[in-house]
């Protein structure tokens, strides 16, 4: 007689984790919360402009929760050319990112320069003074959801004296949604990257595959889109958004994407 399948183990955590949705009203300028809107910036960051010479399209911005561990208390932006469209990553597997990532990343489809930006920060800077033009603005709120981790094979958990939370995050997969905190949802193998300070990466934000954020009609439809309507991160992959924890540089975060 065979074996049965090992049935998934669910795990109701405790680990921070808020979901990102829109939400009804207008965009101002000051908005912290939005998808497009005016961008609050760093301390001495322009407006991100890709190598080609394009200025980015600001897809979202929200001020990250003070319980979520690590980066709690930040201002997140996620930036990508309006013009380049491409899945990210490493051509040999390489966990290490080279120096300053953020503008040479790895692979040779990058060599030119990223094409995106992602901004993480605490100071105290006004909005820029004019709005994203490409998307059209919509205000985001947070809340506050249980992440249930899925663990599809416990294997050495039980001896394992750590935190049930840990034991957990290491082995398994948190919900499919659109989140600040709480653990990935890899649609692969699991990665993890290094950043050239050493420190290792921590998880940022989550955006699911196929998320689209609407356009501004008047605008032309993303190389390589999903939908003519809206335009996508990555090509639409899901993508999972890394950062380094010692805040070696605003822009030190990495974007992993998969599908």
């Amino acid at each position: 007689m065979s074996a049965l399948p090992e049935q998934p183990v669910v795990h109701e955590s405790g680990i921070p984790m808020y979901l990102v949705r829109e939400r009804s009203g207008r965009v101002e300028q000051g908005t912290r919360d939005s998808v497009g809107g005016w961008p609050i910036l760093p301390v001495g960051e322009p407006w991100p402009v890709c190598f080609c010479g394009e200025r980015m399209v600001l897809f979202f911005q929200v001020d990250i929760p003070v319980d979520v561990a690590v980066f709690g208390g930040e201002h997140l932006l996620v930036f990508q050319c309006p013009v380049h469209n491409d899945a990210v990553g490493a051509d040999d597997g390489s966990e290490r990112l080279p120096e300053q990532f953020w503008d040479q990343p790895l692979g040779s489809d990058h060599s030119e320069g990223a094409f995106w930006r992602i901004l993480l920060h605490r100071d105290d800077t006004d909005s820029a003074g004019d709005a994203e033009s490409y998307l059209q603005p919509r205000l985001l709120e947070l809340s506050p959801a249980t992440e249930r981790i899925t663990v599809w094979s416990l294997g050495d958990a039980l001896v394992d004296d750590r935190p049930a939370d840990e034991v957990f995050a290491a082995r398994g997969n948190g919900v499919d949604e659109f989140k600040v905190g709480g653990v990935p949802c890899w649609a692969q193998e699991r990665e993890n990257y290094v950043c050239p300070c050493g420190e290792k990466l921590s998880f940022v934000c989550q955006v699911p595959e196929d998320t689209g954020f609407d356009k501004h009609p008047d605008q032309p439809a993303q190389n390589f889109t999903f939908n003519s309507d809206q335009y996508g991160l990555f090509l639409g992959n899901m993508l999972y958004i890394f950062a380094c924890p010692a805040r070696c540089h605003p822009a030190a975060a990495w974007p992993v994407t998969q599908n």
